[in-house]
């Protein structure tokens, strides 16, 4: 079975560089908001968790799809570790559900363009077979450093020191300032200089008895995970803030006009395998089946199913994993159908529900006539080639990884509360 992949976000409610900076609104939506849906959304990710002992950012949190780990005050205050927070969520977490957590996350929503994308690549470096024992994400970084003083990065303490006193006679030890990563002597060319990578802080990933045995979040063989320079920012302050919500029109992925609209869709249809699924089955000794689904997809058909679309899963595959899956999402299947595009008419016809205000979600060649038949067909991320290209819209997300939970965000906004980012007065929460 995949690792148990459990996401922490430390959210501490006391901020003394911006108060309440947890629920600061960028984009419309709330940082720790921002945060659990990216990591609803990532792959390998197998459950989200807020560790805060702010009762608003408990709500904000839960309003977004996640847990929340009441943080003891002892772990609260401002010489706590962000990795005795992470190790006492995993222990709530663990015995919440009586089971162990194999890779753990430390996830800050301090960095609001983080990706899904991103955290699942950096989750991969650890879950995925042959993985590290630590990873965490880096952005390349091209400046040039300096240092004043004796080179412990104390200097003398006055702020005096300038690059111009030491090349005019000045030393390392004293006043003046040296190259940290770079010969002063000798100026490089960006191409012939060595690649520095500068830690994001955004997100890392931890085999988690490693993490236990170390105490700390770097251990063992550490990855790097290259991450897009121009979406690295951490809010630390109120110019932070500033130039987060000043950039977050260009940042965050504006609701396209090749996306479906709320008052678009009447009905969702959803194929199985490869689209609630990453499209693999493991058979034990016996021949029993199983595969992985991903819970943020059960939270974004929880979504739709309260906003009152029609929902069907839509299967060739009689299977009972099918069967209990849908069970599960209290959803109605059809499974072991030849000919999806006749059933799917006639459950049309049946609902009352024309073909037009439908959106389907597929993966395989099989699932092209459906495709031809409905308004909105939707391909997952990892589809088939001929799929995507016959789709109106593709999801960013891949099948079994939150694909659903996706496509539910694109219906009722981020937060799945019917409400999109771009139309949320400021400062709401989700």
């Amino acid at each position: 079975m995949p690792p148990t992949v459990l996401a922490v976000i430390p959210a501490r409610g006391g901020s003394k560089g911006v108060p309440a900076k947890n629920l600061a609104p960028v984009g419309g939506v709330p940082l720790v908001a921002r945060a659990v849906r990216e990591c609803l959304a990532a792959r390998h990710v197998t459950a989200v968790v807020v560790s805060t002992d702010d009762n608003n950012i408990a709500e904000a949190a839960r309003a977004a799809g996640a847990e929340v780990v009441e943080r003891p005050t002892v772990l609260s205050g401002d010489t706590a570790t962000s990795e005795s927070a992470v190790l006492h969520a995993m222990d709530v977490y663990e015995a919440r559900y009586e089971t162990e957590v194999d890779v753990v996350l430390l996830v800050q929503c301090t960095s609001p363009f983080l990706t899904a994308d991103e955290i699942g690549r950096v989750a991969g470096a650890v879950a995925e077979d042959g993985g590290a024992d630590s990873a965490l994400a880096v952005a390349p970084f091209h400046g040039f450093l300096w240092r004043t003083g004796d080179g412990t990065g104390t200097g003398d303490g006055t702020g005096t020191g300038t690059a111009d006193t030491e090349a005019n006679g000045g030393t390392a030890g004293g006043p003046g300032a040296h190259g940290v990563n770079h010969d002063k002597a000798h100026r490089p060319r960006r191409q012939d200089r060595p690649q520095d990578l500068l830690e994001t802080g955004a997100a890392y990933a931890m085999a988690a008895p490693g993490f236990r045995a170390a105490g700390h979040r770097f251990f063992g063989r550490t990855d790097l995970i290259l991450t897009d320079p121009a979406r690295v920012l951490e809010v630390d302050d109120p110019h932070d803030l500033a130039r987060a919500r000043a950039l977050a029109p260009l940042l965050d992925a504006e609701p396209s006009a090749a996306l479906p609209g709320r008052d678009e869709i009447e009905a969702v249809v959803l194929d199985f395998d490869g689209t609630q699924t990453d499209d693999r089955v493991l058979i034990d000794s016996d021949g029993r089946e199983f595969v992985a689904v991903h819970r943020g997809d059960g939270l974004g058909i929880a979504a739709l199913r309260r906003a009152e679309f029609k929902l069907l899963i839509l299967s060739t595959e009689e299977n009972p994993v099918v069967a209990a899956r849908a069970r599960k999402l209290r959803l109605p299947v059809l499974h072991g159908v030849d000919r999806k595009d006749l059933a799917l008419k006639q459950w049309c016809e049946e609902q009352g529900v024309s073909p037009e205000r439908v959106l389907y979600v597929g993966n395989d060649v099989n699932d092209l006539p459906c495709f031809d038949l409905v308004g909105w067909p939707v391909a997952v991320a990892g589809a088939h080639d001929v799929v995507r290209a016959a789709a109106r819209a593709v999801t960013t997300t891949e099948g079994g990884y939150g694909a659903i939970r996706e496509i539910a965000s694109w219906l009722l906004g981020p937060s799945l509360d019917g409400v999109p980012a771009g139309d949320r007065p400021t400062g709401s929460h989700p």
